[in-house]
């Protein structure tokens, strides 16, 4: 017998018996004292099962009172902890760990049914529907460490170590009993079978759960919702399933949301991804991956903080050897109403594809840019997003957008526009522009990797790269000779100087994590070794890396000053910080004035089409403020304007110390 239990007395067996309770063996019915029968009617125990104390009184959210206690359900093989209400169950529960408080009411089938690891270690065919990507799942499955299993498949010694330790957890999580945790919410339900059920989740009136895990927990519990149909799943803290979404073999992050009848299978979903409506087949959803339209179909492709326009769809099918194809939408990318791209094609960073793409295209390159269709070819606009407003509200946006409440986030999240990883691009992207405009003289425009660009369109890629560059290393420099007095050139230099070389080299986003490759190669080497001892491991050296962004950011760009600058970084005087951050401050006030211009055109009277319906245009006008606000009020510009002085000011501050020492 349990510690803490009981057997049943015979006038508690005659208790139960005349509140119209059954068992075959009231001799496997143990109690916690102080026992109360009269909280338990019309309920008939099979199995070991063993209760708690009932007194006092549950709550529905309306304020409706639940006594504490059992009506009208069939119980096998349970453990029921204190002050539990369950009513009303059609069916039974079998074989589960009842927590503290749990509500149990108006459901069917509740059940584990012979040994089951929960949703762990299922294999999800992300990215590519034929299989050869597989992700197995687990309860603390990262962006990360998924993006390393699909795609980094020239490493299988890497994929084999790392698939072996979450077989090892699933192995570890096996059970013949499953777990509802305590102050769960349950009510309205069909069937939940081989479900592990954490703190505090709510799950009212779905069809359907089967072979998974909810993760929640007090502080950021899981919510499912009506209609709901789930098998083979993991759902993470905050996250919320709802409106008759269809969900089969996915792993669901921390502070996601799929609803409006959203439907997905063999797709993973991290940390604040959005679902509405459409469809996901086989995608690797990275963090704020979000669709929000019926008719948009995401298939076989990897995303992150990406924004679908409705009727956006890809084809990964060219009905020859199956759907093999696969691609790729790096961050920050967003697609248009009714665009479409052709698999396999890759899309560079905070890249906007318009129209439809029949090529395979390439502009990874070409962070920043416009993807659009001209007479059915496709054209890029290089850099052309680094002057658009809406690259900035979304870059703002993202981070006050984050949903997770849980203080221990399994995704690691970088919010930075500019970075190692999408300067380093605009840095490349420079070059080759200049390439094809020394390879194309005098053409008004360029061909290449089948698609076309203006030349002019060229030259002024350049010129925005250059901008993106000029600011993400000044605003660097400045950060790093803040506060600093200098009375030598010899003490710029020494704290030019990064402490390590780590930072050195290509850098990559892992879906949400930017770092350096070198790091991850590191890491793929210790893994190969055998030097982590468990998955848990893994993501702690993802939190590493991330914690020390900002070091390993500086020793990138020393690295690449000496080709910005003309000269080594040993001979670098104050003349060349001064040179540094007045491009850096022309940079900043040229980009943040475009920004402004980009902004005023969301207040032309064009845009107020709609507006004053009955009225002439000073009616129009004034219904339109009423609605959007005023241009000069507008939160957005007021930013910009405030930017601009602010980081004007910074500049001047840092010539002003430096001027200080040489006078």
């Amino acid at each position: 017998m349990a510690e803490g239990y009981r057997s049943l007395s015979i006038g508690e067996i005659r208790g139960l018996e005349a509140a119209g309770c059954r068992s075959n063996s009231w001799e496997s019915v143990f109690v916690k004292d102080p026992f109360n029968a009269e909280r338990i009617q019309n309920v008939t125990f099979s199995g070991i099962v063993r209760l708690g104390f009932f007194n006092g009184v549950a709550r529905e959210r309306c304020g409706l009172p639940l006594l504490h206690g059992i009506r009208n359900a069939h119980i096998h093989n349970c453990t029921i902890a204190d002050n539990v209400t369950i009513t009303d169950i059609t069916g039974f529960i079998a074989n589960y760990d009842i927590g503290e408080g749990v509500v149990i009411r108006n459901c069917g089938h509740i059940s584990t049914e012979g040994r089951t690891s929960f949703g762990n270690g299922t294999r999800v065919a992300v990215l590519n529907e034929t299989g050869g990507r597989e992700v197995p799942i687990w309860d603390r499955l990262s962006s990360h460490m998924a993006y390393i299993i699909t795609l980094y498949r020239h490493r299988p010694a890497v994929i084999g170590v790392i698939e072996k330790l979450i077989d090892d957890y699933a192995e570890s999580v096996k059970s013949d009993r499953g777990e509802i945790g305590s102050g769960s919410y349950i009510a309205g339900c069909g069937t939940i079978k081989n479900v592990k059920i954490g703190y505090g989740a709510v799950i009212e009136d779905v069809s359907r759960l089967a072979e998974g895990s909810v993760n929640s927990s007090y502080k950021d519990p899981v919510y499912i919702g009506n209609d709901v149909i789930m098998d083979h799943f993991i759902i993470c803290s905050g996250s919320k399933v709802n409106d008759a979404a269809v969900i089969d073999k996915c792993f669901i992050g921390q502070g996601c949301t799929l609803s409006k009848q959203y439907s997905a299978e063999n797709s993973l979903f991290f940390s604040n991804c959005g679902g509405y409506h459409g469809e996901a087949c086989s995608i690797f959803a990275g963090p704020y991956t979000v669709t929000h339209h019926k008719s948009t179909l995401l298939i076989a492709g990897i995303f992150s903080f990406m924004n679908a326009g409705s009727g956006s769809n890809q084809s990964n099918h060219m009905y020859k050897l199956g759907p093999i194809h696969q691609g790729i939408m790096e961050r920050g990318s967003k697609t248009t109403s009714d665009s479409y791209v052709l698999w396999p094609s890759r899309i560079g960073p905070f890249t906007l594809v318009v129209g439809r793409h029949y090529h395979n295209v390439d502009t990874t390159q070409f962070p920043f840019s416009y993807l659009t269709e001209v007479n059915y070819e496709s054209q890029l606009i290089p850099g052309i997003n680094l002057r658009s407003v809406g690259t900035i509200r979304d870059a703002q946006k993202w981070p006050k957008r984050d949903m997770r409440k849980d203080p221990k986030k399994i995704d690691q999240i970088n919010y930075n526009l500019l970075s190692p990883f999408t300067v380093g691009k605009m840095m490349n992207g420079r070059e080759l522009l200049h390439k094809l405009l020394s390879d194309n003289p005098g053409e008004p425009f360029i061909a290449f990797d089948r698609m076309k660009m203006k030349s002019s369109a060229a030259e002024r890629g350049i010129t925005l790269y250059q901008m993106g560059i000029d600011k993400f290393i000044g605003n660097s420099v400045i950060k790093r000779l803040e506060g600093m007095e200098f009375s030598s050139d010899a003490d710029i230099r020494r704290r030019m100087k990064p402490e390590s070389d780590k930072g050195a080299g290509d850098w990559i986003d892992m879906a949400g994590l930017i770092a350096p490759l070198r790091s991850i190669e590191e890491l793929l080497v210790s893994i190969e070794n055998k030097e982590m001892k468990n998955a848990d491991a893994i993501n702690r050296s993802f939190e590493q890396i991330h914690k020390h962004y900002y070091d390993m950011e500086w020793s990138w760009i020393y690295e690449r000053l000496p080709r910005e600058t003309g000269k080594p970084n040993a001979k670098l005087t104050a003349a060349d910080i001064i040179n540094i951050v007045e491009k850096w401050k022309k940079s900043v006030v040229d980009l943040d004035r475009m920004l402004y211009e980009d902004a005023r055109k969301e207040f032309t009277l064009s845009s107020m089409t709609g507006f004053g319906i009955d009225g002439d245009d000073e009616v129009k006008k004034r219904d339109f403020e009423q609605v959007r606000g005023d241009f000069e009020k507008n939160s957005v510009v007021l930013a910009i304007l405030d930017h601009i002085k602010t980081k004007s000011e910074l500049g001047d501050e840092l010539i002003r110390r430096l001027k200080l020492y040489r006078q």
